[in-house]
């Protein structure tokens, strides 16, 4: 959410200001009794490189152009480890109960005000991957060697995951 799309406090209803606070804009409630400051914080989001014999499954979403694949990735649940929602969502998009190999690392998608945990996850080699139809519009394996990092979010991810095996 833009700053600017943020109009009201969400607790008492006032037309939030903008003001500097701690060097940065930040959505304020004018109302001194309540004060509510908009930090507007990431929301945290896991991924996994889904390994499936020598070849990683890149999905490509309902809704992104026809050449547009990625990891598959979604949002953390309240409460719920980054781990386990890995897991969660290898299951819901894919259909695969995946193995949870390691941690890749933790990576900042300024555009989509997003914290991505990725993950290298691995499902056995003949696993058959059923995508969710409402969410995946198509899948495709992609040998580990021609696997190449995108410039933006999970592309990052990708990337260390390549040197990590070189």
């Amino acid at each position: 959410m833009k700053l600017a799309d943020f109009a009201h406090c969400p607790r008492c209803a006032s037309p939030m200001d903008e003001r500097d606070l701690d060097g940065h804009a930040r959505r304020v409630c004018p109302d001194a009794d309540c004060g509510f400051v908009y930090y507007g914080n990431p929301t945290p989001v896991v991924a996994a490189i889904v390994e499936r014999g020598g070849d990683v499954v890149l999905v490509r979403n309902v809704g992104w152009p026809e050449t547009w694949y990625g990891l598959v990735s979604g949002f953390l649940e309240r409460s719920e480890d980054p781990a386990d929602g890995v897991l969660r969502e290898v299951r819901e998009e894919l259909g695969l109960e995946a193995e949870l190999v390691s941690l890749i690392g933790a990576y900042g998608f300024d555009q989509m005000n997003q914290v991505i945990l990725a993950y290298h996850v691995r499902v056995p080699a003949d696993a058959v991957i059923t995508p969710q139809p409402d969410e995946i519009a198509d899948t495709k394996l992609v040998p580990v060697g021609k696997l190449r990092p995108w410039p933006f979010g999970t592309g990052a991810a990708v990337a260390d995951w390549l040197a990590s095996r070189s």
